[in-house]
């Protein structure tokens, strides 16, 4: 009688660098690889459908990858806490594996399935693999969690290196009666009526071997262009965020490659990437510590920030890119044709929202999680909180990005523009729907009143 490993991937959809795939392995235990679709547990948050787009497909890279190397992809659907433990009696287990999560949901699923499953006897553990520096580690010299970025990178560096990445197995052995595994189709998780997805699949192909072939062709093309990230016309920034929000690839892979063989051009422009790779372990860190990053103000003053109703069309205008406003058009038409966009611009279209609209950074922070293929629970709500000034290490609030001048700045020759609105130049173009002067004055007096309130309270 065998007592096979389960492995549970969720953030982790890879066979490379996957500590709990390798730990299974070693145990010498036939493998059940298993993904759950978990849409019920209370404080999970649903995937948007953009992201369900890309969990379908990457799914099924995953299931080639290890058919491959002799392994099979079980699915399953429904609450964890029922569906492991089933499959724990089902296959006779006698060991489960996972890799970290941070948000708290997921973190009290996890220790109470490691809780239940131990006092059953089974070896249940858990491993560090997609973050570098996990959250309680990286600490204030008075033991709390970093609220400014730099210090926060400056101890990152501080510290050892992180790991170098574990190879993929070459081999798995499953068991000889297999479990049932549901069909991943009749999840539902692609759009049909109607299908908006043709422009997300002429822009991506998910799985571990296009992250990999992505991070190479980074590493040895773009890269060396980093310094012009900031142009969104430009083919300079590595597209590596939607394989790093499924684990396609982890940040130690990506890490060990920008210090490794790069050209010279490439090699100065490594540490500036690596930067913001660590900007995305610092928004996993300010979740860890404030688990209600995506609905309540990091900083509490803002609970008294006068938001705006927006009035009929208006929220239908900046989602549909209809504003007037030409960059910001760019930004919300590119999104929605391909589930990205380009950084500065991201920064751009939710300044105009929650600071010419005034309309509250949760409106925005929802659409670009339905919208965004990267989308994921630390970075979203946190870049959202900080461009709305509520957030840890927050751009002062009266940093207001004016698109024109944007614009003049990052897209002068108007190429990123004209690509995604065509007619911006002709008669059928709208008129701006509000006067950005004026709607910038607007909102620094909401911010002066809220700074009264908060000061008389």
């Amino acid at each position: 009688m065998t007592s096979p490993s389960i492995v549970w991937l969720r953030d982790d959809l890879r066979l490379a660098d996957n500590p709990a795939l390798v730990a299974a392995v070693e145990r010498g235990e036939p493998v059940v690889v298993l993904f759950l679709l978990d849409d019920e547990t209370d404080g999970l948050r649903p995937l948007g459908g953009a992201s369900r787009w890309w969990l379908h497909h990457s799914l099924a890279a995953l299931a080639e990858s290890l058919q491959a190397v002799g392994g099979r992809l079980t699915l399953r659907r429904g609450p964890q806490a029922r569906e492991l433990p089933r499959l724990v009696d089902e296959v006779g287990a006698g060991a489960v594996f996972w890799n970290r999560r941070y948000g708290l949901a997921a973190r009290d699923a996890d220790a109470g399935l490691k809780s239940s499953l131990r006092e059953r006897g089974l070896d249940v553990r858990s491993f560090q693999a997609n973050l570098m520096f996990e959250p309680w580690t990286i600490q204030t010299g008075q033991g709390q969690p970093f609220k400014v970025f730099t210090p926060f990178w400056r101890a990152c560096l501080d510290r050892p290196e992180p790991r170098h990445p574990e190879a993929a197995p070459d081999e798995l052995h499953v068991p000889h009666a297999t479990p049932d595994s549901d069909d991943l189709d009749s999840w539902a998780l692609l759009p049909t009526t109607p299908d908006w997805s043709a422009g997300l699949r002429d822009a991506w192909t998910p799985g571990e071997a296009s992250a990999l072939d992505t991070l190479e062709r980074f590493a040895t093309g773009h890269l060396a262009d980093y310094g012009l990230r900031d142009e969104p016309a430009q083919e300079a920034t590595s597209h590596l965020s939607p394989h790093l929000r499924f684990g396609e690839v982890s940040p130690f892979q990506v890490w060990h490659r920008m210090r490794g063989d790069l050209a010279p051009d490439a090699r100065e422009q490594a540490s500036g990437f690596l930067r913001e790779l660590v900007w995305r372990e610092f928004n996993h860190t300010v979740l860890f510590a404030n688990p209600h990053l995506a609905t309540k103000n990091y900083r509490p003053e803002f609970d008294a920030f006068p938001w705006h109703e927006l009035e009929p069309g208006e929220l239908e205008a900046w989602q549909q890119g209809t504003t007037g406003i030409p960059l910001v058009d760019a930004g919300m038409r590119e999104l929605w044709t391909t589930g990205y966009m380009h950084n500065r611009v991201r920064m751009v279209t939710a300044s105009f929202l929650v600071k010419n609209l005034l309309a509250d950074w949760r409106v925005g922070e929802q659409w670009f999680w339905d919208t965004l293929v990267d989308a994921d629970e630390a970075n979203n709500p946190a870049n959202w909180q900080w461009t709305a000034g509520s957030g840890a290490d927050a751009a002062p609030y009266f940093r207001v990005f004016n698109p024109v001048l944007q614009a003049d700045k990052f897209d002068k020759h108007r190429d990123y523009v004209r690509r995604w609105v065509p007619e911006v130049d002709t008669d059928s173009y709208p008129e701006p729907m509000v006067d950005l002067k004026a709607s910038r004055r607007a909102a620094l007096d909401a911010y002066e009143a809220m700074r009264r309130t908060t000061r008389t309270e």
